[in-house]
């Protein structure tokens, strides 16, 4: 939008030369807008993929780890993911690798969230994404552990969450989580469908579609590859979207059901 404000305005001040400078600034403009301020350089998205690579499987071998002992039900869940990904066999090794890093004692949580922080902190989702992720793969028995919660939280706050943000997004992703194999019949479903999207039945037809549209932009696959998310873990994007679009369906059958 901004790109074409500025061919517009720049012709009217400085003819061809103001329509193309004017074209570069709106197209930077759109693209912070999309990405975030970490986001708008295509140079840096090799490096944000290799940092992100290394943040989420280094975290999921830590979590692994957090009750004590790394069990067999765990790996397999770190091998079904990445088959789920359909990583490519350079990315699948370096997975592995990261993976047995985080679950040594001398693993150092410190140094590798500064690093994520220093590539990715201010692209618009990657921060919320990895998140979001990490707290997927915990919930893949069921149910998040005390020792993994509390490793939860403390990357959360590495990442710049509050604690009631942090529960916030617990709650979200555990709902969300209801609707991947498909859209729930129990009774808690349209219960579990507004804590999905982070609203209440209080909140208005128009509040509920901003919090939808908000959530399924921070899973737009081309906007993350652009922030520098690896192109085969967009793929646990596009579940997560699936989920919101089955819980926001089913409140928009619900409200319609009672306006009728």
């Amino acid at each position: 939008m901004f790109k074409f404000i500025g061919v517009i305005v720049g012709y009217y001040l400085l003819g061809i030369f103001g329509a193309i400078l004017g074209f570069l600034i709106g197209s930077t403009i759109d693209r912070v807008r999309a990405y975030g301020t970490g986001g708008f350089n295509p140079v840096g998205n090799a490096q944000r993929q290799a940092v992100f690579l290394e943040t989420m499987f280094v975290s999921l071998g830590k979590l692994a780890k957090a009750d004590g002992r790394v069990s067999e039900e765990e790996i397999a869940h770190t091998e079904a993911l990445m088959q789920k990904l359909g990583m490519t066999t350079e990315h699948r090794q370096q997975a592995i690798g990261l993976f047995k890093r985080g679950t040594e004692p001398s693993c150092d949580l410190e140094s590798l969230y500064a690093r994520f922080m220093a590539a990715c902190g201010h692209t618009r989702h990657l921060k919320q994404v990895l998140l979001v992720y990490l707290i997927a793969m915990a919930l893949t028995d069921g149910h998040v552990h005390a020792a993994e919660e509390t490793l939860l939280a403390d990357i959360a706050g590495r990442l710049g969450y509050s604690p009631a943000e942090f529960r916030q997004l617990m709650e979200m992703v555990t709902n969300q989580a209801h609707f991947a194999s498909g859209q729930p019949s129990s009774e808690k479903a349209l219960e579990d469908a507004y804590k999905a999207l982070g609203v209440t039945p209080d909140n208005s037809d128009q509040e509920i579609k901003r919090a939808y549209r908000k959530l399924m932009s921070q899973y737009h696959p081309d906007k993350l590859i652009g922030q520098g998310m690896p192109d085969d873990m967009v793929a646990m994007a596009t579940e997560k979207a699936k989920e919101i679009q089955l819980a926001y369906d089913l409140i928009e059958k619900s409200r319609r059901a009672d306006g009728g």
